[in-house]
Order: C-alpha cells, then sequence, then structure tokens
C-alpha cells in the first residue's frame, strides 16, 4: 500500500526535555493508525510536527513520497493533513456550515454564497455518513455531533489524513460507536486517519495498527488484529499490568454523606448544580458518570468548599458542612484528589515533603504553633513516598519534577494518609498510563474495604464500570438515575447520560444487554 505519511528521525526537544527522541512513524493510504502512549510520552507533539504547529530539530518528513516543509497549519492544509485537536475550536452561535465553510466561504459577486455552502456541507455530511443539521447552531448540538463538524471542516478543506487527538474523551458509548462507523466509512472513501488516544479498548475496535510510544521513543509498531490488550499495555508502561480491579463485594455500613436538594451557580452564574440529592454510604465505591460539562465539576466544587453553594444541605455524618471553607471541611474528615492535580492538588514550585502536608501542615507532629517541624514532615514524605511507590530521586525536588503519574500517586497519598471518612476522587487517573491507573484503582479499593465512603467523579466509563459499587448520573446538573454496579451497562448509561431515560421492561421480558 502507498505510504501518504513519512516521518523519519523525528527528534523535539523543549527546555529539559526530549519530546521526540529519532521517532520514525508512517502512515498508508486508507488505514487508521493509532499513536499509543502514556501521558507525557510525546504523541501529540510528533503529530503537533506534522501538523505544522511546532517545528523538529531534527529529522524529515514526507507526504506521498515527496520531501515537504511544514512550518504553520495552511503548510499541512495544503497538503491534505487536516486536525481535530482534542479541545474544539467552534463559533458557538455560528451554524455548522458558518463554522465549517469559515474563512473559504464560497462568493456570488462579493456576497457569500450560503445556499451553496448549505449545499455543499449537506453532500459532503451525508457522503460520509455523518447525519447532521448544515443549519442547527453549535451551541444547540451535542458534543459528538460538535466533533463532526471539527472533522467536516477538516474535509471540507480537502483533507485526505486526519489527525483526531483523543477524540473519545468527552463521548457517550453511542458517540464512540457513530465515531468509529465515520472513521471506516473514511477509509473506505481512501482517506487515512491517525487517532491518539491512550483507551486501549478503542485501540482494539477502531485501528488497523498502533504505534507505541513511551518517553520519546517508539517501542514497537503492530498490526492490531495480531495483538492484544494486554501485549499494548505492556509495550506502553514497559511492565505486565493487570488490567482488572480486583474487589469482593462492598460492606456497606452507615450513611456518610447526605446532599438534599443541592443548587449552585457557574463562572458565569447560570445554574450548574440543580436540585441535586445523593446519599454516599461507607464500605462504597459512588461513581457518577455523565458527560462533561454536565455539572460535576461545580458539584465537586461545592462538597470540597472551593465554590459557594446557593442552597440545600450537605451533611457527614450528620453533622452540615454545607457552605464551609476548605479547611473546616478537609478538618471534619474529607479528603479530596482534585480533576486537576496542577492547578489545585500540588504547589508545583514547593517541594515533595512540603506538598505532602499540605491541608494538614498545621497539625501536630507537624508543626508546634507557628514553628514547622520539618524533621516529621520529610519523616512522613518519605513514608508515602515508598507505601505509594513515588518514582523520585528524593523528596527534595519540586513537584513540577515529577511525572504526571507520580504527581498524581503523591497527591494521592497526602490524602488518604488523613484518614478522611469521604475521600472525594474527582477524574482520578486523567491522562495516566495503565501502569498508574493501576495503582490508583487498587488504593481507592483498599479505602473502601476499610469502610470508608468513595465518591468517584470520572468521564472515563470503564473506570466508572471497573470500581463503582453504585452508579449514579449527572446530566444538567441532576442526578437522573442511581443504579446498582450488577444492573449497569455502557448501553444504559449512554442513554442516561444523554439525557434519554430507561425504558421498564414488559413483565417477564429479561434485559440481556
Amino acid at each position: 500500500m502507498e505510504k501518504v505519511i513519512e516521518m523519519k528521525g523525528i527528534t523535539k526537544v523543549f527546555p529539559g526535555t526530549i519530546a521526540n527522541d529519532n521517532v520514525d512513524f508512517e502512515l498508508l493510504r486508507g488505514e487508521t493508525h493509532v499513536l499509543l502512549g502514556e501521558n507525557g510520552a510525546g504523541k501529540t507533539t510528533l503529530m503537533n510536527i506534522l501538523y505544522g504547529l511546532y517545528k523538529q530539530e531534527k529529522g524529515e518528513v514526507y507526504v506521498s513520497g515527496n520531501l515537504v516543509n511544514i512550518s504553520t497549519p495552511n503548510d499541512a492544509i495544503k497538503l491534505g493533513i487536516g486536525m481535530v485537536h482534542q479541545h474544539f475550536m467552534l463559533v458557538h452561535n455560528f451554524t455548522v456550515t458558518q463554522n465549517i465553510v469559515l474563512g473559504i466561504e464560497p462568493k456570488k459577486g462579493l456576497k457569500i454564497d450560503m445556499i451553496k455552502a448549505i449545499k455543499d456541507v449537506k453532500e459532503i455530511s451525508e457522503k460520509y455518513g455523518f447525519a447532521i443539521d448544515p443549519n442547527a447552531v453549535i451551541e444547540d448540538i451535542s458534543v459528538g455531533q460538535q466533533q463532526r463538524v471539527e472533522i467536516l471542516k477538516a474535509l471540507y478543506r480537502g483533507a485526505e489524513i486526519l489527525i483526531l487527538d483523543e477524540p473519545t474523551a468527552v463521548l457517550t458509548p453511542q458517540e464512540i460507536e457513530e465515531l468509529g462507523t465515520i472513521i471506516r466509512n473514511l477509509e473506505k472513501e481512501g482517506k487515512s486517519v491517525i487517532l491518539i488516544t491512550h483507551k486501549l479498548k478503542e485501540v482494539m475496535s477502531m485501528s488497523d495498527r498502533v504505534t507505541i510510544i513511551r518517553r520519546g521513543k517508539v517501542t514497537g509498531t503492530v498490526k492490531t488484529k495480531e495483538t492484544s490488550i494486554d501485549e499494548l499495555a505492556e509495550l506502553m508502561v514497559g511492565r505486565k499490568v493487570n488490567l482488572t480491579v480486583d474487589k469482593l463485594p462492598a460492606v456497606i455500613k452507615g450513611e456518610i454523606l447526605k446532599i438534599e436538594n443541592l443548587c449552585a451557580n457557574d463562572q458565569r452564574k447560570l445554574p450548574a448544580v440543580d436540585n441535586l440529592n445523593l446519599t454516599v454510604y461507607g464500605g462504597e465505591i459512588l461513581g457518577i458518570a455523565g458527560v462533561d460539562g454536565n455539572g460535576q465539576s461545580e458539584f465537586i466544587e461545592v462538597l470540597t468548599g472551593l465554590r459557594k453553594p446557593k442552597s440545600g444541605s450537605v451533611t457527614l455524618n450528620g453533622k452540615s458542612i454545607y457552605g464551609k471553607s476548605p479547611r473546616a471541611i478537609t478538618s471534619s474528615g474529607v479528603g479530596h484528589i482534585p480533576e486537576d492535580r496542577q492547578k489545585r492538588g500540588l504547589i508545583l514550585d514547593y517541594s515533595l515533603f512540603e506538598n505532602s502536608v499540605l491541608g494538614i501542615h498545621r497539625n501536630q507532629p507537624f508543626s508546634s504553633g507557628i514553628v514547622m517541624n520539618y524533621g516529621e514532615i520529610r519523616k512522613h514524605c518519605d513514608e508515602l513516598i515508598r507505601e505509594f511507590d513515588v518514582r523520585t530521586p528524593n523528596a527534595d525536588v519540586n513537584a513540577q519534577s515529577l511525572s504526571g503519574g507520580n504527581q498524581q500517586k503523591l497527591i494521592a497519598a497526602r490524602e488518604i494518609s488523613k484518614d478522611p471518612e469521604l475521600l472525594i476522587a474527582a477524574q482520578p487517573t486523567r491522562g495516566l498510563d495503565v501502569g498508574a491507573i493501576e495503582y490508583i484503582h487498587k488504593r481507592l479499593v483498599m479505602e473502601r474495604d476499610k469502610g470508608k465512603a468513595v465518591l468517584l467523579v470520572s468521564l472515563e466509563l470503564d473506570e466508572i464500570l471497573a470500581l463503582s459499587d453504585r452508579i449514579a448520573v449527572m446530566y444538567d446538573g441532576k442526578i437522573v438515575d442511581i443504579l446498582d454496579r450488577e444492573d449497569a451497562t455502557e448501553k444504559k448509561l449512554g442513554i442516561l447520560m444523554a439525557g434519554g431515560t430507561l425504558a421498564v421492561a414488559p413483565e417477564g421480558v429479561k434485559d440481556n444487554e
């Protein structure tokens, strides 16, 4: 088959980091090729070079056998390369058509010919099975449909090669399945697709070949049909990984957290948490599933004192923590692994031993009055590093020097060491490699088994299904349903996450989903 892309000996250096180290990569016409790797492995950097956002220090890029110099995205677009970024770049109050033709609108004299633009968009949408209304306004359509608009933008500009960066990060299971169909339709038309991802299940279902990058270097390229999830995980991390969560049935204890009629606004003063009711018990992991942007972040901020609620009640072990400060909530027995580890979990310029006691640094034995006891702090940090296998030269290095996975381990170690009654874990494995995911999952289950209440908020449906004893689905600021784990399926959760309801099967009819 024809090689449409060849990248040879690509090296890209950032201050203190070799992001790509002599990387070779090729893409064939009509194939879907996955770039797989842990967070920070260099996948997106390599594709940003191909799309003209970065310039390599060394190496050559060939398109259809011709040596090319791609200095800007315009250069890439002229060569038939399009890129759909993880965070979409759409004008929300424009229509689908206006977004797709923006900058290259068809003209009729001096005016934009919107009739022709709509006709062209409709034709290209139908050709690839996108099923999208060209007159719909972006802010009125789903995230999955917005992603299709981004893909159509690239195709409208003549893309023969599509780069999709973490394309399933914010999609429901049904939308992920539809994306897979779209990709296969693109292949049939001779298009070539590069997927950047770390989700192994989707690698197996969507790709023809996989190139694995670890620490800036290629560790192998394999045909998808000749490999397995276990093999890919080992190539990705460098060791065998247990991809299943081992846990015994939950032993439910008393009520720990009770939330009634909770309301809160977002940054724009619009409702984000809307009359939310929820109870979490000791000895269980309650997972909250939902598409990003349905109030999960604001909900967690209210529970941890980072956002003021409007109304409602929140009690922990029968005592109100409604509207209290973060320090007061922490002192009452709440641990918090935040969704943004660098912004909310660490002070990056502080050492590991200083970060290891954030939130409890005023407590004995870490301080006496206004005097810090650095000997006890270092001893505590060394114990956490050892117990949680935080990979670091020592406790004196700054937190920013650690990899994402080790930063997350340090935060989890600190929060769990507080021995909280309620542990709130928000996106606890976001962007982590399978090795770090395995460890964080194990520790959350250990907390559950000690009788603690764990509230897990995750956009990763596999994670929710693997860890949770009960699953609450959040949509438009509300808990729309709560399912026991044994009753939950991807299909059911996907329907609820999209705002639908579960039909009750007629008596005698068994749900075989």
